[in-house]
């Protein structure tokens, strides 16, 4: 069975990465799947644990570390871990699933170097503006978690350059038509090349 593709999604929180994935998954169907990262952040209203993330304390997340149990994993906004263990990528990959990573610029540095064969995506706004507005109407962080998160999507914003493309979400639908589009010319392209 030929390896699953790989997929790489960065962009600063607000982008809107997390609604194009659910939008390309329920497109394109059960070809790929979203690898569930583990993070020490606290749970947010409405998150489910092994959906959204793996919720961990520092204690747990440290000793998966040592284990060598991730793919990547950053300490993000200064404060707390992310990161995608191992067992989210390799066995869907290896039978033929496609595995969408959302990840941050680190971790995606990370994971090119591991995978020379990926499709790296970037999601960014037209203005930085606009990140300061989706965040507030998420009404989940303090004015000091937005200024925090700003100043990361500013160095994440001058990192965009690095991926092999770059949407910008300012329609959604457009935005997902294009996502979409991407990971299907990107299996096409595997499965003539006889997927290495």
């Amino acid at each position: 069975m030929a390896t699953g593709p790989l997929i790489i999604v960065s962009g600063p929180a607000g982008a809107g990465k997390s609604t194009l994935i659910r939008r390309a998954l329920e497109q394109i169907g059960p070809t790929f799947r979203l690898a569930v990262s583990a993070t020490t952040r606290p749970q947010r209203l409405g998150e489910v644990e092994g959906r959204d993330y793996y919720f961990w304390d520092r204690a747990r997340f440290e000793k998966e570390i040592e284990a060598c149990a991730f793919l990547e994993y950053a300490t993000v906004h200064g404060r707390h871990y992310y990161g995608t263990p191992r067992s989210e990528v390799d066995r869907f990959r290896e039978n033929g699933t496609g595995v969408i990573l959302d990840i941050d610029v680190q971790g995606a540095e990370q994971v090119r170097r591991l995978y020379p064969e990926h499709l790296s995506i970037f999601v960014k706004l037209r203005d930085l503006s606009q990140y300061e507005q989706r965040l507030r109407e998420r009404r989940t962080e303090t004015d000091a978690d937005i200024a925090r998160r700003l100043e990361t999507a500013r160095a994440e914003l001058a990192r965009s350059g690095e991926y092999q493309h770059q949407i910008i979400n300012e329609n959604l639908a457009v935005a997902a038509a294009e996502f979409c589009q991407l990971l299907r010319d990107y299996q096409a392209d595997l499965a003539r090349r006889g997927n290495p």
